[in-house]
């Protein structure tokens, strides 16, 4: 049976979601439009697997914040509300047939990283959730982003069209131009039109550090700040060697009742 794994972001869906709410947010009717959501998705996507992927939200913040300590500082945290009726949302979840699975210490995208990497890579067809572009590095004919909220594939030709980079260099590119909003600094002074450029001179930032032909422009900014575009590289990339501690068997989609 040929294997079509669909995986939720689950924060990314369930915080747009709340924020969404008119009027004072609710938490049965956030819990509703999840659902009705992740219905759609079911019809449409018709996944043989099915999981919602959590955060974690204990204190530890992370193997990220010790390579750059500022890493993702100052983040809005989720409304207390929402988090005391985390419970209520997973066990709606549940009803629709749809297990949920919390990251433990890791970021909820390492988890997602590598349970999408390790099903396409014995021959199944993964779809993930969310509208996070950081999912896009893991980008093959096996592996798909779904943005929900805007009903587009951010696909190759999105990434070409939104970074003018491939898929598997977005890291690098991320290395050189930083993430403002997860405080990852990259390079000053290199944007997002001279990381494109190095890209497609050079395969990786490996080969942009180490390269002895760099224009004057940029090797004054780079030569600098080295150890920043590594780290800045090295937390934009994600992990997909986790140890999952589950099979595939657990998180089969049955129809409820």
């Amino acid at each position: 049976m040929s294997i079509h794994l669909v995986v939720i972001d689950a924060l990314n869906l369930i915080r747009r979601v709340h924020a969404a709410q008119p009027g004072e947010p609710d938490i049965a009717n956030t819990s509703k439009v999840c659902c009705q959501a992740l219905g759609k998705i079911i019809a449409i996507s018709q996944p043989t697997h099915i999981v919602a992927v959590f955060d974690h939200h204990g204190d530890d913040r992370g193997w990220r914040a010790e390579l750059l300590p500022n890493y993702k500082e100052g983040r809005k945290p989720m409304p207390p509300e929402l988090q005391a009726g985390m419970e209520q949302i997973q066990d709606d979840f549940m009803a629709l047939g749809v297990d949920s699975l919390l990251s433990d210490g890791d970021e909820a995208d390492d988890l997602i990283a590598t349970l999408a990497l390790k099903v396409a890579d014995h021959g199944g067809q993964v779809t993930i959730v969310s509208t996070d572009k950081g999912y896009c590095q893991l980008l093959r004919p096996t592996v798909m982003i779904r943005d929900y909220f805007q009903q587009r594939w951010l696909d190759s030709p999105f990434i070409a069209k939104e970074f003018g980079v491939r898929p598997e260099q977005l890291p690098d590119y991320w290395g050189l131009t930083g993430i403002s909003s997860s405080k990852i600094p990259g390079v000053p002074g290199i944007g997002p039109k001279a990381a494109c450029e190095l890209l497609q001179q050079y395969p990786d930032l490996d080969s942009i550090l180490s390269a002895d032909n760099l224009p004057e422009k940029w090797r004054k900014k780079i030569e600098p700040n080295k150890d920043s575009a590594r780290a800045s590289k090295a937390v934009a990339r994600l992990k997909t060697d986790l140890e999952l501690g589950f099979n595939l068997q657990d998180i089969r989609f049955q129809t409820a009742g």
